[in-house]
């Protein structure tokens, strides 16, 4: 059994009367974790109030109240890449996560994350992330250092101040009439839950993508994302016909199977640009990773 070093926390919604009782709320609030587990957690002391006292049976639901409580799984997959650290002060550390990394617990996923990898390094367990990015993608993630300076750069990214810049390496079944596209749908989820689809309405993703050059089959696009949606730049470079190369979901759901660590999705968040909301200094982190492109007619790997 695989137990997490920090606990995660989930706040009551407010919600109407007769209340749940608090083991049925997590039951229904985690439907992938089963009641008979939820009622060990709670006996053996791993559901705790705001205040860190074991929970009891007989708590009432009260909206809004917060609990904490820590993840754990039979087994945990090893994730065998590294982190790097980019920057780091008392507010704010940019990291750049390796592919196949979650950013945050969840699934089989309980230590072998981003966010608990940087809160051992940094010793700082108030540390939280203000973005996220797929967990098979590489790329740049901002975490807050300080409570008290976490909500002005949350800000940055609710209210689009932030310039992100991505990389990918596609598949190219044909030569496009032209090479810049501005992507603008809706976004929803789709069968099964995990992967998105395109619907009818007013659109809620918007992404400017550009075919920087190709070399046999296949292309290398840049890609700005406007919005930040689950799978977005993921779903919009499909649409276009231009698969990324090795992506399982996107245009059609692959069976699954085993973590394969030498495929992986080419899609890089490489560089991000603010100004920063407690210097006031305009400010740029770029990845030193580079995606893999594999050689027309070879089974080798170079950069691009």
């Amino acid at each position: 059994m695989v137990i997490s070093e920090y606990c995660s926390a989930v706040v009551l919604p407010e919600i109407e009367k007769p209340y749940p009782s608090i083991l049925d709320f997590l039951t229904n609030r985690f439907p992938d974790i089963d009641k008979e587990t939820w009622e060990s957690r709670i006996s053996s002391g791993k559901v705790l109030t705001s205040e860190g006292e074991p929970i009891s049976f007989g708590l009432s639901y009260a909206p809004l109240k917060r609990l904490h409580y820590f993840r754990e799984v039979e087994t945990e997959p090893v994730i065998p890449f590294t982190e790097k650290i980019i920057f780091c002060n008392n507010d704010l550390l940019v990291a750049c996560k390796p592919h196949f990394l979650p950013v945050t617990p969840g699934g089989p996923y309980v230590n072998e994350c981003l966010l608990h990898r940087l809160k051992k390094r940094t010793g700082n367990r108030e540390l939280s992330p203000i973005n996220r990015i797929d967990r098979e993608t590489a790329g740049l993630v901002l975490f807050s250092m300080n409570p008290k300076t976490r909500g002005c750069y949350q800000e940055l990214f609710m209210n689009g101040m932030v310039e992100k810049t991505y990389d990918a390496v596609t598949d190219y079944p044909f030569t496009p009439e032209k090479s810049a596209w501005t992507v603008e749908n809706r976004m929803v989820k789709g069968d099964p839950w995990f992967r998105m689809k395109a619907a009818p309405g007013k659109p809620n993703a918007v992404s400017h993508i550009s075919l920087v050059g190709s070399r046999g089959n296949r292309a290398f696009f840049q890609l700005r994302p406007v919005t930040g949606k689950k799978h977005q730049l993921r779903l919009h470079l499909s649409g276009l016909g231009f698969p990324i190369l090795n992506d399982r979901y996107y245009p059609v759901l692959l069976p699954e199977e085993k973590m394969n660590f030498s495929a992986p999705l080419q899609l890089l968040a490489r560089k991000i640009r603010f100004r920063d909301p407690v210097s006031g200094r305009q400010v740029s982190y770029e990845s030193e990773r580079r995606l893999l492109q594999a050689r027309p007619g070879t089974a080798q790997d170079r950069e691009i």
